[in-house]
């Protein structure tokens, strides 16, 4: 059974309560669709339903079909945790659960582990969670925001012959939870290696920059840093234009490089660079999405010139990683049976995606490779620089690049050091 309709909050659409037969595995997808953040998210959600799609129409994980439910939060915390809270026991309950934001991520953190619902923050959300010792049922997949960070500054080193000693970098971030994650690493970086940090916030949703702009002007910095979502990035990069700062000195953060940053900003954007966890490009698995589901109308997204895009591709990485979990926790538990929470939890524990498997499903070096562990919930940590043409992205990092992983593993120890005293939790791995 396929579901595909949002939830507007407080109300469920008729066919979205139907429910779950014996062979089905259901996820839920608090998504947002609506608001200043809608391209990311309807990008996003859409990636993963497309490939939960694809993998249904070929007989499913083993034969057990994916169920999915999405509730509307508007990338609103609070209706975030309502969102989650109604889609919780949906479906004979969720095994899973990708809110795409690190507030609401935030809010229901407390409650995972009480409902044993694995959460995956793919590239964004709490890092130290990276520890799952401590965090047993939250996943930062791929890439936290501390190993994006490191991977920043060393990219940023590299282009200014291996040291940024004496330099200047602002960090212009969404004024929230999202923004201020990297700050850890970035702070201990500027006193490790010496270079001057500005954090400069902006007030959500960005669409008014000129202030912030005039002062990183008068600052004179070598380098910005650009931790942006939504429509805060391209008046990022068009007010940068305006105030005469050249865009090859602005290193966009993961949420700020996508064609829905770019394409609005015109030539502003021409040369402009940005993090990311995919290599932009095309991809089997892609054109499986093109001629399986949307030459026959069963595509999720509404403009099918998304297919491919960076929202999508991101999406469709998330729902790899979970269908691969899924089968992992098949392996252990029962093949052709759906999963529980608890046994979703193992599976995203012991992902073992290595070059092979991402062939296997047509996704080679779409992303690095993924090995998770108790103690490594991230599994990754690499990442590659993307810049715009004009027309496209284009990786200019052949390789996958990895920061000062001894830095960021010392501060997740740390962090999440401090947050299992605070909880009364004794940090062990579960069986």
């Amino acid at each position: 059974m396929k579901l595909l309709p949002s939830i507007v909050l407080g109300t469920l659409l008729a066919g979205a309560i139907a429910p779950a037969f014996a062979q089905e595995q259901f996820v839920a997808l608090p998504s947002y669709r609506v608001g200043p953040y809608a391209s990311g998210g309807s990008g996003f959600y859409g990636g993963i339903i497309d490939y939960f799609a694809l993998v249904n129409a070929a007989g499913g994980v083993n034969g057990v079909k994916i169920a999915w439910q999405e509730c509307e939060t508007e990338y609103n915390p609070s209706r975030g945790v309502e969102c989650y809270e109604r889609l919780k026991t949906q479906q004979g309950g969720a095994t899973l659960v990708e809110p795409l934001s690190t507030s609401i991520a935030y809010g229901i953190l407390d409650r995972i582990p009480q409902d044993k619902i694995p959460m995956t923050m793919l590239g964004y959300g709490r890092s130290d969670a990276a520890n799952g010792k401590v965090f047993p049922y939250v996943f930062p997949l791929i890439s936290s925001y501390w190993s994006q960070a490191a991977a920043m500054v060393k990219y940023l080193a590299d282009k200014n012959g291996g040291s940024l000693k004496g330099k200047k970098i602002v960090h212009l971030y969404h004024d929230s939870a999202f923004g201020k994650e990297p700050l850890p690493v970035l702070e201990a970086l500027a006193k490790q290696q010496g270079f001057e940090l500005v954090k400069v916030p902006v007030a959500p949703p960005g669409s008014e920059q000129q202030a912030q702009w005039l002062q990183i002007r008068q600052a004179r910095p070598d380098h910005v840093i650009l931790w942006g979502w939504g429509v805060m990035n391209s008046v990022a990069i068009k007010t940068a234009q305006r105030n005469g700062f050249p865009r090859e000195k602005i290193l966009g953060v993961w949420w700020a490089g996508s064609e829905e940053d770019t394409v609005p900003s015109g030539d502003a954007a021409k040369g402009y660079t940005a993090m990311s966890f995919n290599t932009p490009g095309n991809y089997p698995v892609l054109d499986e999405i093109r001629t399986k589901l949307y030459k026959t109308g069963k595509g999720n997204l509404a403009d099918q010139a998304r297919i491919g895009s960076v929202y999508h591709m991101r999406g469709v990485t998330a729902g790899i990683l979970f269908v691969e979990a899924m089968r992992t926790a098949q392996e252990k538990f029962g093949k052709g049976k759906p999963v529980t929470g608890e046994q979703m939890r193992w599976g995203l524990e012991h992902l073992n995606i290595d070059l092979a498997r991402q062939k296997a499903v047509g996704a080679a070096n779409m992303f690095p490779t993924v090995k998770t562990s108790c103690e490594d919930h991230e599994g990754s940590g690499a990442v590659k620089v993307q810049q715009w043409d004009g027309k496209k992205w284009v990786a200019i990092t052949p390789n996958w690049i990895v920061g000062d992983r001894a830095l960021v593993k010392k501060l997740i120890d740390e962090s999440s050091n401090k947050y299992a005293a605070e909880k009364n939790i004794k940090p062990a791995c579960m069986p």
